[in-house]
């Protein structure tokens, strides 16, 4: 227990330490550096560049180059980059200042859906700035959002990631008492956000994505036809450096048939239509680094 414990802070402080160096920063240059990171993770490290280069040719390779993937692919990891740096700096928006950063579009979209005072289940991807999404949902509806968030093993990392959101008015729900917890959530009226575009491995179910067979989790689905809920989507687009546009789109009605596997299917593969549409759109916004098709391609 002791060695575990001294573990947790060998891990814990530089990361600390390095998220407080960060916060020096201005926050438009912190988001330039994200992207000289991302660059860098590219170029030199290489990190998962093959696995990125793999996912873009098969979804992609009737439609670009190989060089024209390998441009796609370089600003991906400079958008991740710049996600990044948004998460670490993203206090710096408080106080309403993220209005100057992400202008919103279909507003009236969302008002309406929370009108209703049913909740909803709030489902997005590894695409665009996340975290900025979330924040942005955050301000327009405050203590509208809660997260559905995996909990780290090193528990003192895990309060430290989570501290940002919390700062900005986001509250966490952790996967260990999610299936109580998000109902009694969106009872209440609330939207409770999750990121469902990775693979499931052999619990997710199958479905489309470019037309390939996907692994997907199907919490996302099983929770909304629980709690009889539509599914809401929020797209972030980043449109240059620092600045974003947040697109509400129509949120997808629950309207089960009584068969829950098939509606489970029908429910994760529309959301993710949703998704595929905007990936096709603003290809270099997705985390393409994930290996989506471990589980149903080789």
């Amino acid at each position: 227990m002791a060695h575990h414990r001294i573990k947790h802070y060998i891990e814990y402080i530089p990361m600390m330490v390095t998220l407080n160096l960060l916060r020096l920063l201005p926050y438009r240059f912190g988001v330039a550096f994200g992207a000289f990171l991302g660059s860098v993770a590219w170029h030199i490290l290489r990190i998962r560049r093959r696995v990125s280069m793999e996912n873009l040719r098969r979804c992609f390779s009737d439609r670009y180059t190989k060089k024209e993937l390998a441009k796609i692919g370089l600003e991906s990891y400079k958008n991740f980059g710049r996600s990044v740096l948004e998460y670490a700096l993203i206090t710096k928006l408080k106080g309403g200042r993220i209005a100057q950063y992400v202008k919103t579009e279909n507003k009236e979209i969302f008002d309406s859906m929370i009108g209703e005072g049913k909740g909803c289940i709030g489902v997005g991807g590894h695409f665009g700035s996340w975290e900025v999404s979330g924040a942005n949902l955050s301000y327009l509806w405050p203590g509208y959002i809660d997260y559905l968030v995996g909990e780290q093993h090193n528990l003192l990392v895990d309060d430290l990631m989570n501290k940002n959101r919390h700062l900005m008015g986001i509250g966490t729900i952790k996967m260990g008492v999610a299936a109580r917890a998000v109902l009694s959530s969106v009872r209440k009226g609330k939207m409770v956000a999750m990121l469902s575009d990775q693979d499931a491995g052999r619990g997710g179910v199958i479905i489309k994505l470019f037309g390939l067979p996907a692994s997907t989790p199907k919490g996302p689905a099983a929770f909304a036809l629980k709690a009889k809920v539509p599914i809401a989507m929020g797209i972030i687009i980043r449109e240059k450096g620092p600045y974003h546009r947040f697109i509400c789109e129509k949120p997808i009605r629950v309207k089960p048939s009584g068969n829950k596997e098939e509606d489970i299917r029908l429910l994760t593969q529309q959301y993710t239509d949703v998704l595929e549409k905007y990936i096709r759109l603003y290809p270099d916004h997705w985390f393409w680094a994930h290996r989506r098709f471990k589980s149903t391609l080789k």
